[in-house]
């Protein structure tokens, strides 16, 4: 366990979180002297005046999941006692490092509405000089691709033009700093990875591993074009979309290079349970193509999503919640899919499916069941007496809020805790009030 420290480190700082939201997050335990943003890592370190305000604000933290702009933040002491003058100028570590200048820039995507290849990279860059290599991979920051010029000076004023500039009007953000290698590796001419000092390289098989020392992955979801395909970035498709919506990287505990689409549920409430319940509720993390109870244990059922992502961030956010007063038990299946037959509840062509459009949208909201609940499509003339008359059957609703979005009627309805929350979306998701079919999400609000 890191001994205590006056530098708090903190971790899944999304680049929609501002320095000022976490000066705010410990401003009430005292004074932070110094603050350092590691965006390439999705980190911050800040420094507070003395060490019992650390301690104070680590024990608070302890009990509550501290939340910023919807997205649950990671609090620990720091491996620093002390955040040095070095610290603040450079503020990364490692591969991440915001060295001197060189030719090698380490380039970070943010809000990722189109997929980027390195064709579309080559184009933006080379407008600053000869870009000898360029490298695309997926860490916890998310897309990034290190660029090597011919020259430093190149680099420098590739760096100096873009950044902080977006790629397409209103995405893509380009994040750029100087990398600390010294030579970037390339084995493959594909769309991951570019030599155009040597185009003899063979394409390989374009798995995505970088293979510069200290970076990660490159990510399938990301479903990068081939050269030429510009219809990619006509069509967001669905890793696009989620790449979208969560800045470019993903959240902690998701790898995005699952491929197994069926989901077993175990320990169900079989009194109380149905198919439609089971798609109210996972059709919050992506498209369902197939449910079945297992007539023969009764308790148990599996769940086709529509891709192996999605599948993942059901059993990411789903394993351990309450439901109809059992914990669920969540797991990939080992069937690949669910074949069609009486016994099987079909939802391919299901206009309640919630991924068939405004996916990007819809990805933003999942999380893990919470006590506040989202509602939609709300018939224009209802009260907040009328909600709550509809919903009070599922638990103690502690406080509610209807308002209006675009001139349509929207509520938020908090309840004692998450398994009533998580009852009432199972139960009235997609139910009718006055002719009007209601929506029900988690809301990641903490209080209204």
């Amino acid at each position: 366990m890191t001994e205590p420290s006056k530098v708090i480190h903190i971790r899944n700082v999304g680049h929609e979180i501002s320095e000022n939201d976490l000066l705010q997050l410990l401003q009430p335990f005292g004074v932070v002297t110094k603050l350092v943003m590691l965006r390439a890592k999705n980190q911050a370190l800040l420094q507070m005046h003395d060490m019992a305000s650390a301690v104070n604000a680590l024990q608070y933290y302890a009990n509550i999941q501290p939340s910023v702009r919807g997205r649950n933040v990671y609090i620990q002491f720091s491996s620093h006692q002390e955040l040095t003058t070095m610290d603040n100028s450079q503020g990364r570590s490692g591969g991440d490092q915001d060295s001197q200048p060189n030719r090698i820039l380490l380039i970070t995507i943010h809000q990722l509405l189109y997929p980027i290849t390195v064709e579309v990279l080559h184009q933006v860059f080379s407008l600053h000089g000869f870009v000898e290599k360029i490298v695309t991979f997926l860490k916890s920051a998310g897309f990034q691709a290190l660029v090597q010029f011919q020259s430093r000076q190149s680099a420098v004023s590739a760096r100096n033009s873009l950044q902080g500039r977006n790629i397409y009007d209103g995405c893509c953000q380009l994040d750029i700093q100087f990398s600390n290698l010294s030579e970037l590796q390339v084995n493959y001419n594909n769309e991951r990875s570019r030599d155009f000092t040597n185009p003899s390289l063979p394409s390989g098989e374009s798995k995505g591993r970088s293979s510069q020392p200290g970076y990660g992955d490159a990510a399938s979801l990301y479903a990068l074009q081939p050269p030429g395909a510009r219809v990619a970035f006509q069509q967001m498709g669905n890793a696009a979309a989620v790449a979208a919506a969560f800045g470019g990287g993903l959240p902690p505990g998701i790898s995005g290079t699952n491929e197994r689409c069926t989901v077993l549920v175990s320990n169900l409430n079989p009194d109380k349970i149905d198919e439609d319940k089971l798609f109210n509720l996972f059709s919050i993390y992506g498209n369902i193509v197939r449910i079945k109870l297992l007539r023969n244990k009764p308790d148990h059922a599996l769940v086709q999503m529509g891709d192996g992502f999605q599948a993942e961030l059901a059993v990411h956010f789903l394993k351990g919640a309450m439901l109809l007063g059992k914990r669920l038990e969540v797991n990939f299946s080992k069937h690949p899919n669910i074949t069609a037959g009486p016994d099987t509840h079909e939802y391919t062509n299901s206009n309640l499916n919630r991924y068939n459009r405004n996916a990007s949208k819809n990805y933003r909201y999942c999380c893990s069941p919470t006590k506040m609940i989202h509602l939609s499509s709300l018939p224009q003339e209802i009260t907040e007496e009328d909600i709550v008359a509809y919903l009070e059957e599922h638990g103690s609703i502690i406080n509610t809020k209807l308002f209006e979005v675009n001139g349509k009627k929207q509520a938020l309805i908090q309840f004692d805790n998450e398994e009533q929350a998580t009852e009432a979306l199972v139960c009235k998701h997609a139910t009718t009030i006055d002719r009007s079919v209601i929506r029900i999400s988690f809301s990641q609000l903490q209080t209204i």
